[in-house]
């Protein structure tokens, strides 16, 4: 699975992992519903350090499909609910399991 993190790169990430990034995404669910942009840019900062930790950068004049596309760190809650609203999936940043109640 490639994963690209806007304005850091891409990161080539082993499916075993998917149960850790799972858990960040849920945090990033709930900065969301809360509206709270503190909580968001801590839950994204945990989110890319999770794939910065567990995944393999690619080189950056790789242009390889990425599976995934991750907002920066920085990003507002304006950004990422437009991010989220542009996906097909109900499932947070990360598709494949619905956020965790």
């Amino acid at each position: 699975m490639i994963i690209r993190v806007l304005n850091l790169g891409q990161f080539r990430f082993d499916e075993s992992h998917m149960d850790d990034l799972n858990a960040c995404d849920d945090a990033v669910e709930t900065a969301m519903a809360a509206r709270d942009q503190e909580q968001l840019t801590a839950a994204l900062r945990t989110l890319i350090d999770e794939i910065q930790a567990l995944g393999q950068p690619l080189p950056l004049d790789s242009l390889e499909e990425s599976d995934l596309i991750v907002p920066g760190a920085d990003a507002t809650v304006e950004e990422v609910e437009a991010l989220l609203n542009g996906s097909d999936s109900d499932d947070g940043l990360i598709p494949g399991r619905a956020p965790q109640a």
